[in-house]
């Protein structure tokens, strides 16, 4: 039997914590290591992962004396493992009692070298909210149809508390960058492994993909929060910019000159577009070869907002 690494960075995640490492514990596959590292929080998170180490022996507990963010904390545990495969967790859902089994079972049954999961996403005390997350991010019919490195190109669908991978692997995506919060370890792991290796995912939600407050990833839209047009497209492009600033900086870990060569061309396009204020009328065939695997809708709003600021303004008072 393969034995797993499960890793679990925490941070003042007091509120929740116990419920998501008895969901962990009482997994139907039992053949694990619990690897927490603590990013120095300073609530009682520090107390309960004592109590339970004391409880369960296949926990291990590191505790950080600074705070290394949550991207270094992950890649902090992600060089501690050494079991077969491995597994994200965060501090506040709730794993289904099969996770660990189902995603063990599928991942060998595809031959697969990562794979990963829907969620169901629920609120702080656990009533459904969404069956789907795939579908209520739009993501369900870009993952059934491509799942490969160039639909990951663009935007992230892979959801890190979902994933299972090898080990053996895990040295083609370190160091995880860790310039933008909009590259994280779910994005960059499971694109840099899907230019040579086979990506799989199960369509059955194996979590309860808790929202609340706190949170600091979740299912809302970052564009909810804005009130603006201009915020809303400036937002757009300060992502995109991040994004392939993170891909040249760390250009060594593409595989394929043409998609070095892409990075540049995207950052120059979306740098450009800062200036068009009104209308763009240049490089539109680049913006439909980034775009090539999104969805139809999202495809035409992102044209619109990019390149058709003043149409898409005018649409966008409508709308309000």
């Amino acid at each position: 039997m393969k034995k797993v690494d499960i890793l679990l960075a925490t941070y003042n995640g007091e509120k929740y914590l116990k419920e998501q490492l008895d969901s962990i514990l009482s997994q139907t596959y039992s053949e694990f290591r619990l690897l927490i590292s603590d990013d120095a929080s300073t609530d009682n998170t520090k107390k309960i992962l004592e109590e339970y180490t004391e409880k369960d022996k296949r926990i291990i507990v590191f505790c950080q004396q600074k705070n290394l963010g949550v991207i270094k904390n992950f890649e902090f545990l992600l060089n501690k493992v050494e079991n077969d495969y491995y597994m994200f967790s965060d501090q506040d859902d709730i794993w289904k009692e099969n996770k660990i089994e189902q995603s063990i079972k599928y991942l060998e049954e595809k031959n697969a070298d990562l794979i990963y999961t829907d969620l169901e996403v629920v609120d702080e005390n656990l009533n459904v909210i969404y069956s789907s997350y795939w579908k209520l991010k739009g993501f369900y019919n870009k993952v059934k149809k491509y799942n490969n490195f160039e639909s990951l190109y663009l935007n992230n669908f892979v959801t890190g508390c979902t994933i299972l991978s090898k080990k053996e692997l895990i040295k083609e995506a370190l160091p995880l960058p860790n310039t933008s919060k909009f590259v994280l370890h779910d994005y960059w792991i499971p694109l840099i492994l899907s230019q040579k290796h086979k990506i799989e995912y199960i369509e059955q939600p194996l979590i309860k993909y808790r929202q609340h407050k706190n949170n600091k990833i979740g299912s809302k839209k970052k564009t909810n929060e804005l009130k603006s047009f201009e915020e809303i497209r400036e937002l757009f492009i300060r992502v995109k910019k991040e994004h392939f600033k993170v891909f040249i900086d760390n250009e060594d870990k593409f595989i394929d000159n043409k998609v070095r060569k892409l990075n540049k061309e995207a950052l120059e396009y979306y740098q450009m577009l800062e200036k068009k204020k009104n209308l763009n009328f240049r490089k539109w065939g680049l913006f439909f070869k980034l775009y090539k695997y999104e969805g139809f809708v999202y495809k035409m709003e992102n044209f619109a907002i990019l390149n058709l600021p003043i149409i898409a303004k005018t649409l966008f008072k409508l709308k309000k």
